[in-house]
This record gives C-alpha cells, sequence and structure tokens, in this order.
C-alpha cells in the first residue's frame, strides 16, 4: 500500500545515469564487472531522507564487498521498496534488479508470469536457510522449487493502551483474546468519556477490507477457496465478524461516531491517549511513540482475539530469471550478510541500532528458528530499549495460532470488502446478507479474470 521510489545512480564501468540504463547495463546480463568480479544490482536501499537507514545499508554493502572482494553490490534505493503501480511493467520491460523486493503476495504470480529464476540448485550458498521458519521460506516455494528468500515477516495483534486499560478497571496485563471480550472492555473503555474511543477499525482506502480479512480468519474463516478460484466469504464466520461490528458501532457505542477510518486516524487517536484497541502489527509501535505522542510504557500489543488464526506479511527477495548462477550465488551470500545472520546486518545488529536510538525489543520481525532464533532473541533482549514485558501476552497468544497470508488478488478484493465494513459501520440496518452475496460475486469475478 505505498506507491514512490527514487534512483541512486550506480558507477562500476562507466556511469548508468538513468533507472532504465542502471538496470540494463549494471543489472542483469553477465554480471561481469572490472577485474572478473560479479557484479549485482539490488533494490530497496532506503532513500537519503531516512538518514540512519540509509547509512546502515551502505555500511553493510561496503563491508559485505570487503570481505567478498570478487563481488560488486549496486544498489538502487527505493520508498516503497515495490511500487504495484510498476512493477509488473519493470519485470516484463527487462528492468528488474537482479536480486529484487517482493511483497510475500505477489511471490507466486512473479513464478507464475516466469519472471523468477529457480534458487534451487543454488541454496547451499545460503548458509542460514534451514534456520528460518517454513511457514516463510513456503511463501516462496512453488511445486517442490525455491524461487525467492524471506526476509521478514510480520503477523496481526491487538494494540491496546494500558493506561485507558487500568482507568476503565481492566488488567493492563491480560488483554482480550476472544471478540467477546474485546466488544466488552471496549464497551468499559468507551464508558470513560471525554471523546475515548473503545475500539477502531478502519473501512477505507483498501484498509477496511483488509482488516476484515484479518478478523475473518481471526474467526476461522476465509476469503477464497484454497484453489483461488471462488470466494468463500458468505459464511457464518463472516457474518459473525460483521455483527461483532455492528454490535460495537451501533447496540455498544464503543467505537465512536466518525467512520471511514484508515491507519493515520485509528494511530492518531491511540497516540494522543482516545483510544482503547486496534488491530495492527507491531511494527505500529514505534510510529506511535515517535510520530503520534505516545508513550512506550503505555503501549502494549496481544495477541489476535479469536484463538483461531492470524493474518500474516511480510517481504522477501527474488532474483531476476536472467540472472547468471555467479549472480545467483552471489546474491544469496549478500542476503545471508545483510539480513539473514541473526544478531548482525541491517535488520539484526541490535547493538548499532540501539546506538541510534531506534527501538530495540519490538516482538517481531521473527524470522528464525532454533538456535538461530535463540542467537537473535539473545542479542535482541541484551540491547532491548523498550518495555518487552508490554509484548509477551503477543508473544505467548500468537505462536498459537494459524498463520494465513493475505489472499490473491489482494488489493482488488479488499476493495470490495471496503464497500461491506463502511456499511455495516456508517448504515444502523445495512442488510448483511445482501451485502456479502454482492461481494462474493464480485470477488469471483475478479478471480475469474486472473485465473482463466
Amino acid at each position: 500500500m505505498t506507491s514512490t521510489g527514487f534512483r541512486r545512480t550506480c558507477v562500476a564501468i562507466g556511469v548508468c545515469s538513468s533507472l532504465a540504463l542502471a538496470s540494463t547495463a549494471c543489472g542483469s546480463g553477465d554480471g561481469d564487472a572490472a577485474g572478473g568480479r560479479t557484479r549485482i544490482t539490488v533494490n530497496c536501499e532506503p532513500p537519503k531522507s531516512a538518514k540512519v537507514d540509509r547509512t546502515f545499508f551502505e555500511e553493510d554493502i561496503a563491508s559485505f564487498e570487503k570481505q567478498n572482494p570478487d563481488i560488486d553490490v549496486v544498489a538502487h534505493d527505493a520508498f516503497p521498496c515495490q511500487d504495484p503501480k510498476t512493477f509488473d511493467a519493470k519485470l516484463a520491460g527487462g528492468q528488474m534488479e537482479d536480486v529484487f523486493y517482493t511483497y510475500f503476495t505477489d511471490a507466486r504470480h512473479v513464478v507464475d508470469i516466469n519472471q523468477a529464476a529457480d534458487l534451487t540448485p543454488y541454496l547451499k550458498e545460503l548458509k542460514s536457510y534451514d534456520t528460518l521458519q517454513k511457514q516463510l521460506r513456503d511463501i516462496y516455494t512453488v511445486d517442490g522449487k525455491v524461487y525467492g528468500i524471506p526476509r521478514t515477516g510480520y503477523s496481526m495483534g491487538l494494540i491496546y493502551h494500558r493506561k485507558l486499560f487500568q482507568r476503565a478497571g481492566l488488567d493492563p496485563d491480560k488483554p482480550p483474546t476472544t471478540w467477546d471480550e474485546v466488544r466488552a472492555d471496549a464497551k468499559r473503555i468507551a464508558a470513560l468519556g471525554g471523546g475515548i474511543v473503545g475500539y477502531a477499525d478502519y473501512s477505507a482506502q483498501n484498509q477496511g477490507g483488509w482488516h476484515f480479512t484479518a478478523e475473518l480468519y481471526a474467526h476461522g474463516g476465509g476469503v477464497v477457496s484454497a484453489d483461488g478460484k471462488k470466494a468463500t466469504i458468505d459464511t457464518p464466520e463472516a457474518h459473525a465478524v460483521l455483527q461483532n461490528l455492528h454490535d460495537m458501532r451501533w447496540t455498544d457505542d464503543s467505537m465512536g461516531s466518525k467512520q471511514l477510518l484508515v491507519i493515520n486516524d485509528a494511530q492518531q487517536m491511540m497516540g494522543s491517549g482516545r483510544l482503547g484497541m486496534y488491530l495492527a502489527a507491531p511494527d505500529n509501535i514505534p510510529i506511535l511513540v515517535k510520530e503520534k505522542g505516545a508513550h512506550y510504557a503505555d503501549i502494549a500489543i496481544g495477541p489476535m482475539p479469536g484463538g483461531k488464526a492470524t493474518l500474516i506479511g511480510g517481504d522477501g527477495y527474488m532474483f531476476d530469471k536472467h540472472d547468471t548462477p555467479a549472480q545467483i550465488r552471489a546474491g544469496l551470500k549478500w542476503l545471508d550478510h545483510m539480513f539473514l545472520t541473526p544478531g548482525t546486518g541491517f535488520l539484526g545488529d541490535y547493538a548499532r541500532a540501539r546506538k541510534n536510538d531506534a527501538p530495540v525489543g519490538l516482538p517481531e520481525p521473527r524470522l528464525f528458528t532454533g538456535a538461530a532464533d535463540a542467537r537473535d532473541q539473545q542479542v535482541k533482549k541484551a540491547n532491548a530499549n523498550v518495555p518487552v514485558q508490554n509484548y509477551h501476552p503477543f508473544l505467548d497468544g500468537n505462536q498459537q495460532l494459524t498463520m494465513k497470508i493475505e489472499p490473491p488478488d489482494a488489493q482488488q478484493i479488499y476493495s470490495v470488502l471496503d464497500g461491506v465494513v463502511s456499511a455495516v459501520l456508517t448504515e444502523k440496518d445495512a442488510d448483511t446478507d445482501q451485502l456479502l452475496k454482492d461481494a462474493s460475486g464480485k470477488i469471483d469475478s475478479i478471480l475469474a479474470r486472473s485465473r482463466p
């Protein structure tokens, strides 16, 4: 759900003065640089406006090249790392970097249009591969072949305001774990008055459909069938989601009168101490503190209510189908160095992050398993600068849930579901039966167009 990108000029042999030129002369091809070195282009370098992250990224590339003098890494900055408006065009036009960023939801699509290199024969080059969570590795595995490497992942939970819980007579160390409890707690928080809202939910800009999907998963339902051909939202589980929203909005008045909210609205309300709960991933917490006025001590996160499943998302890197074997091997080594070695690199150097006042100790991303996870958590704990005890309910509860990725054609489907959620939250007598029936037909049409 992001849009613009930036370009960085690259120098290897000669100068690449545009993104198109960079991708041709410095991107896919034979990968040979001066002196017989292997050159790879990579994307998702933080933009210059993100000074700290940009510095970390450049430092890590420099250290990688020092350790691997036979490899040149040419980074292209991008914000966001993937622009949905240009992604397919770059792939089709041969403009994609040798090692390129993808959302989890795009992995299968890139494989289906035959634009990804098969990494399976080269996995021995990636020391960390077997330490990564299998459910994340599987996202980039199609028909037994590996086409990408996960870099990070998140799962949805319930962010809540500890002070409001205390004021409402609720235990801030025991967030609600069922939707009935969410409703009851939201009602008590809203009863504090003064414009305080118990629970907020999104219902615009595709974000309402995104949250409806997360809530449907939490109830044990799904949005599309296992084969991706039919909608599965006209179900008791979907009706339960809408009934719960209706009752909190219209019967309990615990969601406030202002609706058609998006993520920034909920963050503003939480940051100013006027919201009790909303669904989000842990990466919202530093935004609430650094941008919205909250304090780390007041913000906590619990598991996704419902006890069934939680929506997961994240990203990884795939390799251009034209990459040479040398480029693939070099790219895998680069991923190990940058992102996939516990306690080090761009995402895992917690000592460096703490020194630069970045938050350390958030419960996610949690990429590794076994000894690698233990090592990563040990280093994180040693450098923590946030109240990690506020996140224990999330860690303990979400580990028991099934992890489910977003549906295919997610943004188109979310646009349809936006209308369902917004109707329930703005029209007291909205016909949920008809809303779900109509939405099912629209989703079926979307799936039929993309999967003839």
